[in-house]
């Protein structure tokens, strides 16, 4: 133990670091490796049992795995399968009532020996449930109980004694990541549904999409062709946007004027100018399903402050001014 205000020595903590990382990577490739193998099969069938449920995925486990399994529950749960954990001391005391026979359980334990387990796989085998493993133990009461057993493979733990669960805890995470990613590509989760369950926050704020947050009607900045420069002026100056949309005959959007291109023909007769004159024709524009991210991105890309957002005629129904995404929380 070291003495009162005896620094301790850090001279090897980038080398400690290193030799850590290369040793959970070298787990995470014999779990590669598994997955190309003996994995496979069973991966499958566990994809195909948690989508042939009406009800939940119930993750459950212990220690450094209950950690994992709880984080595993919140990925499942926010990628379109509904999940919860339930820790299983709590489920030997009363718990186990929010377990359905509709449900899946994903039971975690490195081992396959953890007491606590006992009572959650003894229920799921009285009601029939469902039971995958999570484990190294393909000969423990949980591997020889579970219908499903995702077989991790046993490597060294990053610990330099080889006991605190490092490496093993590193695989749990992926497998449960690469499960949870299996599921919403089997079930067609997109973009959309993935912001109803992230609606706040800059994720959410990313995906939102352009049509959601653009000005419409009246707000709308738009002349029509042939229209004389000290109109679109004004308009321009009481819309606050910075530019004016320029329609055709058809209420197509045929070019745009931005206060740039008004200062750069100060020196002219604006009087004696139409909007014909001095707009920029084929501006850049954005459709009303492009994400807010995609917006921002045209914007930084081409230096403007403002898209005209158009349908499939070209026909502007709304605008997006780069004050809207910062508002949003996109930058």
């Amino acid at each position: 133990m070291n003495q009162p205000n005896t620094i301790p020595d850090t001279t090897d903590a980038v080398a400690t670091a290193l030799r850590t990382v290369e040793i959970e990577r070298a787990g995470l490739a014999s779990l590669e490796n598994a997955l190309r193998g003996p994995l496979c099969e069973p991966f499958r069938q566990a994809v195909n049992a948690i989508i042939g449920i009406s009800g939940r995925v119930i993750v459950t486990g212990v220690g450094k795995s209950g950690h994992i399994g709880s984080k595993m529950a919140a990925t499942f749960a926010s990628t379109g399968t509904p999940a919860f954990f339930v820790h299983p001391a709590e489920a030997n005391h009363g718990d186990l009532g929010m377990i359905t026979r509709d449900d899946v359980i994903i039971a975690m334990s490195w081992s396959g020996e953890s007491t606590e387990l006992q009572g959650i796989i003894a229920y799921s085998r009285r009601f029939r449930i469902p039971l995958i493993a999570f484990t190294s133990g393909e000969h423990s009461t949980l591997g020889k109980e579970a219908d499903i057993v995702l077989l991790l493979p046993k490597e060294l733990e990053a610990c330099p004694h080889n006991l605190a669960p490092t490496t093993s805890t590193l695989m749990q995470l992926a497998l449960g990541d690469a499960l949870a990613l299996a599921l919403l590509e089997s079930r067609g989760f997109t973009a959309h549904d993935f912001r109803t369950f992230h609606p706040g926050g800059k994720l959410g704020a990313s995906l939102t999409h352009v049509g959601d947050i653009m000005h419409t009607g009246e707000a709308l900045p738009l002349v029509s062709e042939g229209t004389g420069l000290q109109e679109a002026v004004t308009i321009l100056s009481h819309k606050r946007f910075g530019c004016v949309g320029v329609l055709n005959r058809d209420g197509q959007l045929s070019g745009i004027i931005t206060d740039g291109d008004i200062a750069r023909n100060i020196g002219r007769n604006l009087g004696g100018l139409s909007v014909d004159d001095i707009m920029t024709r084929s501006p850049k524009t954005v459709k009303a399903k492009t994400l807010a991210t995609g917006a921002m991105a045209i914007l930084n890309q081409y230096n403007i402050s403002a898209l005209l957002v158009i349908d499939e005629d070209q026909r502007p129904v709304g605008i997006v001014h780069f004050h809207d995404l910062l508002r949003i929380g996109v930058a």
